[in-house]
Formats: structure tokens, sequence, C-alpha cells
């Protein structure tokens, strides 16, 4: 009988759904308009002043608090030296020499012998020509900058990371306490760690380092706690009997056993970390990610192309060489009699190489006359005007079509609607989607989007949110449905995803800029093309996850391929589809503020503006916050509304 009655619930919630929101529809054309607690993108609320106040003392106490100037100041010079070093390393001008410690010739030996010989042969040839290709576009110095901002990032994650993620594996404790917080760093809009960083750091490389080693440190962590967890208890049991100390078993067993995953957890803050170097551009990071954004401002595609292509270069490079470093560590056996003898050699060839870096100017400065960046701007300028001329029926078509068929009309819904019932609406798909709980948070959630001051933004950055989140959806049950039913689609289809998910996300708004403009519609398809990777590798996982002998029992009983996608697979794989929906939609909200520099305005623009403009900086910061809270609200309403875990059964 529970079971009877908990399906007839089941059945009726989207009876129920469906009849809130008719109901929302009908209420909302009597009273369109009113309430709507809209204010001109000039005006300041009573918060946003007193943040900006906040700002402002801050300021003046910067070099007279203590606070300040035992605690951050220190800990903002200790980062800037170091990150520094490594620019007067490999990026900028040292003792007063026109070039850096090491030139180009250097950093490509030092780069390849170590690839060599953590990673083999083939990736040490992609990271030499990769390099090479950065000064080839005429980029070397700012590709320099991008790298050392990302390895000071890194060396300080992975110092601060690899501990704890030891000491979350060896205690439940802690695990459990330090979850919760990795959680909430890797939902957080990484945007949003910007402001409050610059209130303390200024801006800078050590703001930019701070807010890059936030986002780059949890995959660290989790990869090392869950490598020490999944090492046998036989093992260690053998450990302890042979009366080993926790030092020993720590470091003869545990840490052995588990390189692998920690390397991959390397490899993962890694390209957190590179992904993140780019957007702290915001707040004055140097390197290519700074070129990228004064390129989308002036709308310059061909250096936006240029720059975008060398982040590209440098993801594939540090993915492809720790990837291989890792498959080197879980493999076993004894090395090869010749290596040693090899490491050696090509240790000397790296020194010689750096010597003349160091020596002579040709070795320490890339020449420009082999330079090509210009010609692949031209290319990717003329490629966009050709995109524009010819392109321009379909693709204006496809804007008009999602514009005035999807966002409009949901966006005059949400902005147009007052706030009680945007508010009362919310919280009745809460109670129904996912129970009490999850009502209460929207509530909360509610009531601070209408503290910030900012609910129409907050309700127009929605609207583009639920689009953006619908269109991933279709194409995670679209492609995700053909690669878990067909092998070979798995193998073309898989690679793109992972680029797509390794190129940073400043990236795709390039070409998207020259296809449809600035406008809210191109927000909408770069967040698409950056949430849908992982909405599709959940949805191909979960048809696939489905056992065969239902698969055969169903294709016995004489169903289509049709009915077998639609009664067998996608039913079975419901749990899936929500986990895709939950992380489509947290990926797309993490897009909010790129969208926000090419004409989405909103919440985006909002940030962007407090970055930029000194007397919007409360109003930014709270309009980062709003994001938190839009993410919040929409990620517990998707989560509780779930099936249990461990089940694709409906």
């Amino acid at each position: 009988m529970p079971s009877l009655v908990k399906d007839r619930r089941r059945l009726n919630r989207p009876v129920l759904v469906g009849a809130v929101l008719a109901a929302w529809v009908l209420i909302w054309i009597p009273t369109r308009g009113l309430d709507t607690l809209g204010l001109s993108p000039a005006d300041l609320t009573p918060l946003h002043h007193w943040l900006n106040d906040v700002n402002d003392t801050v300021g003046a106490n910067r070099n007279s608090s203590p606070f300040f100037l035992y605690f951050v100041n220190e800990i903002r010079a200790a980062v800037d030296s170091f990150v520094t070093f490594l620019q007067d390393l490999i990026a900028q001008p040292s003792y007063g020499r026109p070039v850096p410690v090491l030139g180009w010739l250097g950093v490509v030996a030092v780069v390849a012998y170590l690839s060599w010989a953590f990673a083999g042969w083939k990736p040490a040839v992609l990271a030499a020509a990769g390099f090479v290709f950065f000064g080839l576009q005429g980029l070397w110095e700012e590709s320099m900058d991008t790298l050392a901002l990302t390895l000071g990032a890194v060396v300080i994650s992975l110092l601060i990371g690899i501990p704890l993620g030891i000491w979350a594996g060896l205690s439940d404790r802690f695990h459990r306490l330090v979850t919760p917080v990795l959680d909430f760093m890797q939902t957080m809009p990484t945007f949003v760690y910007l402001a409050p960083l610059t209130l303390l750091f200024l801006i800078g490389p050590a703001s930019a380092t701070i807010a890059t080693l936030i986002y780059a440190m949890p995959p660290a962590i989790r990869l090392t706690a869950h490598g020490i967890r999944s090492v046998p208890r036989s093992a260690v049991e053998a450990t302890e009997s042979l009366g080993a100390t926790g030092w020993q078993k720590l470091t003869g067993v545990l840490l052995p056993l588990s390189k692998r995953t920690i390397v991959l957890g390397v490899n993962q803050t890694i390209m957190a970390a590179l992904s993140m170097v780019t957007i702290a551009a915001l707040i004055d990071a140097p390197g290519l990610g700074k070129t990228v954004i004064k390129a989308l401002q002036t709308l310059d595609v061909g250096t936006a192309f240029n720059a975008g292509l060398a982040i590209v270069v440098m993801a594939v490079v540090l993915d492809r060489v720790t990837t291989a470093a890792g498959d080197r560590a879980r493999r076993t056996g004894r090395p090869s009699r010749f290596r040693r003898p090899l490491l050696a050699v090509f240790a000397v060839a790296a020194g010689v190489c750096c010597y003349l870096s160091y020596t002579y100017f040709w070795a320490a400065e890339f020449p420009d006359d082999v330079s090509i960046g210009s010609d692949l701007s031209k290319g990717a300028d003329a490629v966009a005007r050709w995109a524009q001329e010819d392109l321009s029926t379909a693709t204006e078509a496809l804007k008009n079509a999602v514009t005035y068929a999807l966002l409009n009309p949901l966006e005059a819904l949400l902005v147009q609607s007052p706030w009680w019932l945007v508010g009362a609406v919310a919280v009745l798909l809460a109670v129904l989607l996912g129970g009490v709980r999850a009502a209460i948070t929207t509530a909360v959630c509610v009531a601070l989007l209408i503290g910030a001051g900012l609910w129409q933004d907050s309700m127009t950055t929605l609207a583009m949110t639920i689009v953006a989140t619908v269109m991933v959806m279709l194409l995670g049950v679209l492609f995700g449905v053909w690669m878990g039913r067909n092998r070979l689609a798995d193998r073309i289809v898989r690679p793109v995803l992972d680029a797509g998910q390794t190129m940073p996300a400043f990236v795709y708004l390039v070409p998207f800029l020259a296809l449809f403009s600035a406008t809210r519609f191109t927000a909408i398809v770069a967040a698409v093309v950056f949430a849908a990777p992982v909405a599709i590798k959940i949805v191909a996982d979960g048809v696939r996850a489905i056992p065969a002998a239902t698969a055969e029992a169903a294709t016995a009983a004489g169903s289509s391929a049709w009915q077998m996608i639609t009664k067998v697979q996608l039913p079975m794989a419901r749990s899936s589809l929500t986990l895709a929906a939950n992380q489509g939609l947290i990926y797309v909200l993490s897009m909010v503020v790129v969208g926000g520099l090419v004409g989405a305005g909103a919440l985006g623009y909002d940030v962007v503006a407090g970055f930029s403009q000194g007397q919007l900086y409360g109003k930014g910061l709270a309009a980062g916050a709003a994001i938190v809270v839009l993410g919040i609200m929409l990620d517990r309403i998707a989560r509780a509304s779930s099936p249990s875990k461990g089940s694709n059964h409906p």
C-alpha cells in the first residue's frame, strides 16, 4: 500500500506542477507590471551604498589595520612574490636585463625534458610543438604570463590540497566536515570569488592566484582522499600486522597505491587553474585572458581567436602530459636499462639550451619575423566576415526563433510578474518537486534576492538560465542516447566533448560573437556549449548502464528502436537525466558573468560593471551574491526532486 500511494503521488506530481504554472499565467495577465521591484540601472539601494562604504573603509584602513598589516598584506606579498618570481623566470625582464632568465629555447627544452621524463616521448613532442607554437603566434610573453600564474596557483593548491586530501582520506570525521565546503567551492560560480578577493587583496596577480587556487583546490583534495580510501583494506592490514607505524603505512602503502588517482587530481587541478586564470583577467591578471577580454570588448574576432587558440593549445598540452604521467604511474615493471643514461644526457642537453637562452638574444626572445599570429587573426576575421555575410540568414532565424519563442515570453513572465507571485510559485514548485526542506531553502533564497535589490536582473538571468538549460537537456538526450546505444558514436563524439570541457569558457565567445553579434542569445549559446558536454556524458553513461538483459527482453518482445528509447532506456535512466539537468543548470549558471561581457546584461553585467566602475562595486558584489543564491535555490530543488540514489529504476 505505501508503494501504491507513493506511485500515485509520483503520477500526480507533473499534473500539480502543470496546474501551478497554468495558475501563474492566469494571475500574471491582470497583475502584469505590478510590484516588480524595478530599478533603473543607475539606481543603488542602501545595501549597495553600504557595500561601497565597506570598500572605501577597507581601502582607507589597509595600511593601518593590524588585520591587513600582519595578515592580509603578508599573504598578498608572499603570493605576489612567488608569482613574480615565476614571471621573472620565464616571462618578464629580470635584474635589469631585457630578457627573462629562461628564454624561449630554455623553456621549450625544460618542458620537453620534463614531459619525456614523466610522461613519455609522444607527450614531450606535443609539449615542445605546442610551446613553439606560442612563439609562432606572437604570444610568447602572454603565454608565459598565463603559465606562470597557472603554475603558481597549482603549486600552492597542491601544497595545501594534497595534505588536506590525505587527512580526509585517513579521517572519516574530517572527510564529512570538508565535503560540504568543497561542494560549496565548486558550486559557486567562479566569478563570484573575484569581488570579495579584490576587496581584501586588491586587483593584480595575488588576487588572481588566490581566486584560482580556491577554484582549483577541490579536485586535489577530493581525488587524493578518494585514492587513499580506495586502497584495498587487505594491503593496509598486512602492513599493520608487520608493526608499521602510521607514517610508514602512509608512505609505504597508501600513497604509492593511490599515486595514479593523486596524479589525476593534479591533472584536474591544472585544468581548473588554467580555466580560472583566464577568467581572473577581469581583476588584472596578466596573460592570454587579458588579451581575449580586450579583444572581446572591441569585437576584434581575429585577436580573440589567436589568443583563444593559444589557451586551447596550452590546455591540451598540460592535459595530455599530466594524463600520460598518470597512466605511466599506474604501470608496473622494470624500466629500460637505457633510461637512466638517457635521462642524464637529455638533462645536459636541456641545461645547454637554458644556458644559450640566458646568454644569447636569439635564444631568449622568440624571433618576430617568423610570427604567424597576424595571419591567423586575418584568417579568423575573414571567416567571421564570411559567416556574418553568408550565414546571417540562418543564424538570424535561429536567434529570432529562440529569442521570440522561448526567451522573451519567459522573461516577460518572470520580470513582469509581481515579486510575491514569483516567490509563491517558486515555493510551491519546491514543495511539489523537493518537499518541505527545498521549499524552506527556496523561500530564504527569494528573500535574499529581494534584499539584494536586484530582483529584475535576477529574474532576467533566471530566464536565460532556464532557456539555456532546456537547450542543454535537448542536446544531452539527443546525443547521450545516441552515444549510449552506439559505441562507434561514443568513440567519435566523446573526444569532441573532452575538448569542449578542456577549452576555457572565453574561447566559446569568439565564433559566436561573429555569428550572432553581442546579444542575449550569444550568451545562451556560449553557456550551452560550455554545459552540454557534461550533460551528454551523464545521459550516455546512464543509458549504457542499463542491464543488457532488460534491453534484450524488450527487443524479444518486439519493441522498436523508438519504443526501446522512450519506454525502457530513458525511464530507467531517469536518475541520470535528473543529474544531467542538475549539472547542466549549474554549468549554465557559471557562465552568467561571461554572458555579461557579450550583451546578456542582468546580473552578469552588474558583476563586470562592479569591477570596472568604483561607484558600482557594491552593486557588483550584491550581483555576485545573487548568482550564488540562484544557484543554491535551483541546485537544491533539482537535488531534492531526483530519484533515490543508487538506482536508475523508475
